[in-house]
């Protein structure tokens, strides 16, 4: 597997679940509130974390939001914030699903 060439990075700076289904701004999304579960993030702080624009956070978040994977908690009137809803049971799955990935394919 050390050969594999992924969008420009091999193998071994590749994520289970980027070896696994490729590189896509959801996925890494949906990587960083799994790796960080339990609490509640901004857009920014996602956006520099996985060094993603923005814009392509906010667009990326939706969908998950409309599947009840993450929940959404406003603070004022403009800024939002967002953790894993693990008390739904698709999250539950996504996360079962992660860690053993995780375990069989590790960093």
């Amino acid at each position: 597997m050390d050969n594999l060439i992924n969008n420009g990075l091999t193998d071994k700076y590749m994520s289970a679940l980027e070896k696994t289904f490729g590189r896509t701004a959801q996925m890494i999304v949906l990587e960083n509130l799994m790796k960080n579960r339990g609490t509640f993030t901004y857009l920014s702080g996602i956006a520099e974390e996985t060094g993603l624009s923005h814009s392509s956070v906010s667009r990326v978040i939706e969908p998950l939001l409309a599947i009840e994977i993450i929940n959404e908690k406003k603070v004022g009137k403009q800024i939002r914030t967002f953790t894993l809803n693990e008390e739904n049971p698709v999250t539950g799955l996504v996360l079962n699903f992660y860690d053993k990935l995780t375990e069989l394919l590790p960093d």
